[in-house]
């Protein structure tokens, strides 16, 4: 299975860099993993919901180019529906049976994702009603994705 993560922005602190590597590399005995950063655009100070729209289309725009045809596409969002760790495997095996063999999970940028990021989604998948920083989400989501292959493998996990 292939798993492509499409985010917006680049990760800026070391901490959130080491993880990230550290959950690639236990990764890679279950899937081929691929991160693909897009570039955010600045949003000023008082944006108005307009402009706001605007960055979050342009941002969108960037994504959807990444998306690859065939894809599964797995939109992060608030307003998608919650699984548990054992959901969430489940969820991923079966797409695996499905005949899905690449996943692309979609991180938007600090304003979330755009209409038509969402409209091409085939899931959305909320980990929280809380907002989280995006680049955290990666590696909360890379976690989950870990258990979720070690849960499907039969193997231990911390519960």
């Amino acid at each position: 299975m292939k798993i492509t993560l499409v985010t917006v922005g680049k990760i800026k602190e070391k901490y959130l860099e080491a993880a990230i590597s550290e959950y690639s590399k236990r990764l890679s005995r279950y899937c081929r993993l691929e991160i693909i950063q897009t570039p955010d655009e600045k949003t000023p100070d008082g944006a108005g919901e307009a402009l706001e729209c605007q960055i979050r289309e342009k941002e969108g725009e960037r994504i959807l180019a990444n998306i690859r045809e065939g894809a599964y596409v797995i939109a992060l969002s608030i307003e998608g529906k919650a699984l548990s760790s054992e959901e969430f495997s489940e969820f991923m095996e079966n797409l695996g049976v499905r005949g899905k063999s690449h996943i692309q999970f979609v991180i938007g940028g600090s304003l979330g994702l755009s209409e038509s990021v969402l409209r091409r989604a085939d899931f959305q998948l909320s980990f929280s009603r809380m907002t989280f920083p995006h680049q955290l989400m990666r590696v909360i989501l890379l976690e989950q994705i870990y258990r979720g292959f070690r849960i499907m493998n039969g193997e231990p996990y911390h519960k």
